[in-house]
């Protein structure tokens, strides 16, 4: 990944999700862009458009002064302020760059609160093809030592390793690679057998630490959850399980479960094959 896009509403916790794009550009050696956007039909009685973005400007010439000696030597911290609907233009930003990934904090004092809670659930993560790490509540470990890779009977369900892997060895971290099945399903463990021991080998000919151990649940994201809380995780690596609406992409239950449940930063992958949305697209120059 070249580019770590890190939505910023300037509160506590999505200023938490800048952080850790910082600490991730310590070893991907990667530009990160904050993004500010000017939501056009919030009610603007206090601050002009004019005034608030002068406001987010000044704000952001602080944290630019603030985290750039922190970022790593090959890094650039830069920012851009948009007006529109919240979760479109970040997406739109995302995708104004060839290699990018996104940092979301999924709390916020604006706009962002309610992008991820309510109707418009999870719509950054559903409307983007990109990878993208939600934070809930600001929290992360400032350490990447930890990642549970859970496996499952779904085709999808591998397609996050590739990315686990290159996470796992620029932190030297251990993955735990964590084939996991409902209680009763025993026609298909065997097969999710077969696949973590297939993940399994493939992360151990890369020279990864890697652990293996398979679990059995009612709950499958509780199961996940417990074991990563269990072996103090640093991070949990899902797919979107993104489907087809007649309109939209719906992310998949056990993504929401997880997305909403988790302390622990969540990295989301999405399926190649399923993503079709139209892209939006910009230009990824920032002030």
């Amino acid at each position: 990944m070249k580019h770590i896009i890190v939505p910023i509403d300037f509160s506590k916790d999505s200023l938490n999700g800048l952080k850790m794009a910082v600490f991730l550009s310590k070893k991907m050696d990667c530009h990160i862009q904050m993004v500010f956007v000017q939501d056009k039909v919030q009610d603007h009685a206090r601050f002009s458009l004019v005034e608030e973005k002068n406001d987010a400007t000044l704000k952001f010439e602080k944290l630019v002064l603030e985290y750039t000696p922190k970022i790593g030597k090959g890094s650039r911290l830069n920012y851009i302020i948009k007006k529109g609907k919240i979760y479109k233009k970040i997406v739109e930003q995302a995708e104004a760059f060839e290699d990018s990934m996104l940092v979301c904090s999924t709390h916020g004092a604006s706009g962002f609160e309610a992008l991820f809670i309510g109707s418009n659930a999870f719509r950054i993560v559903t409307a983007t093809d990109r990878p993208v790490i939600t934070i809930r509540h600001g929290r992360f470990h400032k350490q990447l030592k930890k990642i549970i890779l859970p496996i499952d009977i779904t085709a999808d369900s591998r397609q996050k390793v590739p990315l686990t892997a290159e996470l796992a060895q620029l932190f030297d971290a251990e993955v735990h690679v964590v084939g996991v099945t409902s209680w009763g399903a025993e026609d298909i463990e065997a097969k999710v057998k077969a696949y973590t021991n297939q993940v399994y080998e493939f992360l151990d000919a890369n020279n990864i630490k890697v652990v293996k151990e398979y679990l059995h649940g009612d709950n499958i994201t509780d199961v996940i959850l417990d074991y990563a809380q269990k072996v103090n995780a640093d991070l949990i690596s899902i797919m979107s399980e993104q489907s087809v609406s007649i309109s939209n992409f719906v992310l998949g239950s056990y993504a929401q479960q997880m997305l909403n449940k988790s302390k622990i930063p969540v990295l989301i992958v999405h399926p190649k094959e399923v993503f079709v949305m139209g892209s939006f697209r910009t230009q990824g120059s920032a002030y």
